[in-house]
């Protein structure tokens, strides 16, 4: 048990945009809300850079939280082949759903593609799970 074990995960603020991914979307209608779906939807794919900066390590999972929720998801790098400083990358699912905002400013729809939150290590935590 050591000191570090106390200390709070630097936050830093990213932009999050949604996309649709067929791999995914094929997994859910074979698996149901399964396991290989959460694999493909629990994700945020940072940039490279941004990783290293913010001392995000691939194969680890970052926290992703907001005024609107907060959850716990897979951090892989991208393999964009140009650079997307600030912004990261997550399939419509329900651990990108749950940092949108209700306010539609109107329209009746909520904003899903410009999703504004912070991320940091989540050291030991789960993967979100909305299996209840």
């Amino acid at each position: 048990m050591g000191f570090g074990q106390f200390l709070k995960a630097p936050e830093y603020d990213i932009k999050i945009i949604t996309y649709r991914d067929v791999f995914q979307s094929t997994a859910l209608e074979s698996s149901g809300c399964g396991d290989e779906y959460a694999e493909r939807s629990a994700v945020i794919l940072l940039d490279k850079g941004d990783m290293k900066k913010m001392v995000l390590k691939a194969g680890r999972k970052a926290v992703l939280k907001n005024n609107f929720g907060r959850v716990v998801v897979h951090l892989r790098p991208s393999d964009y082949e140009k650079g997307h400083e600030g912004i990261g990358y997550m399939t419509n699912s329900p651990w990108s759903n749950a940092l949108v905002s209700s306010e539609t400013g109107g329209s009746g729809v909520p904003k899903f593609k410009m999703i504004i939150a912070s991320i940091s290590d989540a050291k030991d935590e789960k993967v979100t799970s909305f299996d209840e």
